[in-house]
């Protein structure tokens, strides 16, 4: 070898070590002194304390706090209803979409469950399937308004205070946390 391919292979191979050395620095662990952390009991009567919002309502409150209230809006198609009277299908309707608005109403307050399934073989997807849930109590909705929305159509808007939005919510967190005792 001549004098110059030895140098440089001795400066590739300090190189080289340099960077592992600055990776494996980087991958050091923090010790544990130097976190501050708290546990938060949840029941706490601390937390409870007028002035002071629970636990249970900071976890809740960013989703809904910028809007006074929410609003759902629920659709059903007249001619679709289960009647011989057009009066009465209409009615029906009417109801349908009022029920699909306080459907709309839940999802916003507790989510909805979502169940996915998919099926691959031979790195083809066979099947997709999906199964959603929604189930939740509202109290409180007011009623916007109803009306016609084209020929075959009713639309029902319906609105939630966030304040019963943080109780609903606040009450449901208290069932999850008594359940799971």
């Amino acid at each position: 070898m001549q004098p110059s391919s030895t140098f440089a292979f001795g400066l590739a191979k300090l190189a080289c070590i340099g960077a592992l050395t600055g990776l494996l620095a980087a991958c050091q662990t923090i010790p544990s002194g130097e976190i501050a952390s708290e546990a938060v009991d949840i029941d706490s009567p601390k937390l409870e304390s007028p002035g002071v919002r629970s636990a249970r309502t900071s976890m809740i409150a960013p989703i809904v706090e910028t809007r006074e209230s929410i609003t759902a809006t629920g659709y059903a198609v007249i001619s679709l209803q289960n009647h011989t009277t057009p009066a009465q299908k209409r009615l029906l309707a009417i109801r349908a979409s009022k029920l699909d608005a306080y459907r709309s109403l839940t999802e916003q307050v507790y989510g909805q469950h979502l169940n996915a399934t998919t099926t691959v073989a031979d790195m083809t997807v066979m099947s997709d399937t999906f199964r959603t849930r929604v189930e939740g109590v509202i109290y409180g909705a007011v009623l916007v308004s109803i009306s016609p929305a084209g020929d075959d159509t009713y639309e029902t808007t319906m609105s939630l205070d966030s304040r019963v939005v943080d109780d609903l919510r606040a009450l449901y967190l208290g069932q999850l946390a008594s359940k799971a005792n």
